[in-house]
Order: structure tokens, then C-alpha cells, then sequence
């Protein structure tokens, strides 16, 4: 089970240190002692605090995505490549999700899931075939973020299981989205000196 230490579960929760201690001799939230009488925190103290209960059962997932409902072939050749990794390394799959959409949405309905299921401290490892089958950008933070709930990521980095033309479609996305803020914003500042003027005469 992941272990945290004050700081670690402070700053997990988004409390001070100071908070936690407080807690402590209150009574209200009560920190376990290790034998050299140092305070730690488990994650099922944290499962606690969020108002979740722990589960005994520990998944693998695999998880596996592409962009649109054409790239079907793709999806098939993700999934094949994953169940013989799998398989190579002796990992015994619990449950296989996969989305159709871009790797920028990060309200996918099983990628939710998987991440409702890490934070409960449900997932051991989660194993993709390549970084960017979980997310676009941001790959870092959801690491981070699975690690400090107890989660593994295994990545295969299988190149040819990232479709080079969804990060064309993926970048062409922000450039599009930047552009019309950029539009919003000129349109904007002429707003603006038109009022200026205006207030002028």
C-alpha cells in the first residue's frame, strides 16, 4: 500500500502540514507512527479523507485509444500488439478500456473511468502502447498523478501504434484554437480604441 509522509499527504489534499499536525492531537484525523515514532499516512487514509472506500482487489488495465471511428483497423492492431506484450511479460490483464477521440479531450469516458479508478486506489498498472494513446500533452502530471496513487504506467513506445496523422490533426486543433483567440482578442483592441476615440470627441 502507498505510504505518504506528512508533507507528501499535505500537499495531496491541498492542507498545511501545520493542519495535519493540528488534526493529529485533536483526534480529528489521526496519523499512524512507525516504530521510530515517525508520522506517516496510508492511501487508504487518503481514499478516507475523499470521502471513498478502499478496495482490496488491485487491477492491471491495459488502455488503448485512437482519434475516430475510421482508424478501427488501428484500434485492432493496439489491442493485438498489447495482448502480446502482455503476454511476453507474464501480465495477467484485468480489464481492457479504449475510447474513440483525440488524445487532447480529456473527458474520454473510459479514461475518466481508469482515472476514477486510480485515484481509489483500484489500478496497480495501467500499460498503453505508446504515450500519447493516454494523453497528447501532459503525459508528466497523469504519471505523477498515478504514481502518487499507487499506479504503475507501463508504456510499450511503440511508434507505429501512434498514427502520425492524428498529431497532425491534434496540432492543427490548437493552432486553429489559438488563431480565434487571437482573432477574439484583435477584435477586442479595436473595441477599445473605438471607445477610447469615441470617449475622445
Amino acid at each position: 500500500m502507498k505510504i505518504y509522509r506528512p508533507h507528501e499527504f499535505a500537499k495531496l489534499i491541498g492542507k498545511s502540514v501545520q493542519t495535519l499536525q493540528r488534526w493529529d492531537r485533536e483526534g480529528r484525523f489521526k496519523s499512524n507512527r512507525a516504530i521510530s515514532n515517525r508520522r506517516y499516512y496510508t492511501h487508504n487514509q487518503y481514499l478516507e479523507y475523499i470521502g471513498q472506500k478502499a478496495t482490496s482487489e488491485k487491477k492491471n488495465i491495459v488502455y488503448y485509444r485512437v482519434s475516430n471511428s475510421g482508424q478501427k483497423s488501428d484500434l485492432l492492431n493496439q489491442r493485438n500488439a498489447l495482448e502480446e506484450f502482455c503476454i511476453a511479460k507474464g501480465i495477467a490483464v484485468s480489464e481492457w478500456l479504449t475510447d474513440i477521440g483525440s488524445g487532447l479531450n480529456y473527458t474520454r469516458k473510459n479514461f475518466l473511468s481508469l482515472m476514477e479508478m486510480v485515484e481509489r486506489g483500484e489500478v496497480t498498472q495501467i500499460i498503453i502502447a505508446h504515450k500519447d494513446r493516454l494523453v497528447r500533452f501532459g503525459f508528466k502530471w497523469f504519471e505523477a498523478f498515478c504514481k502518487n496513487h499507487g499506479t504503475n504506467i507501463i508504456v510499450m513506445n511503440h511508434e507505429s501504434l501512434s498514427p502520425e496523422e492524428e498529431m497532425t490533426k491534434d496540432l492543427l486543433s490548437i493552432i486553429h484554437c489559438f488563431s480565434s483567440r487571437l482573432y477574439g482578442l484583435r477584435k477586442y483592441k479595436k473595441k477599445i480604441k473605438e471607445l477610447i476615440s469615441e470617449k475622445d470627441h
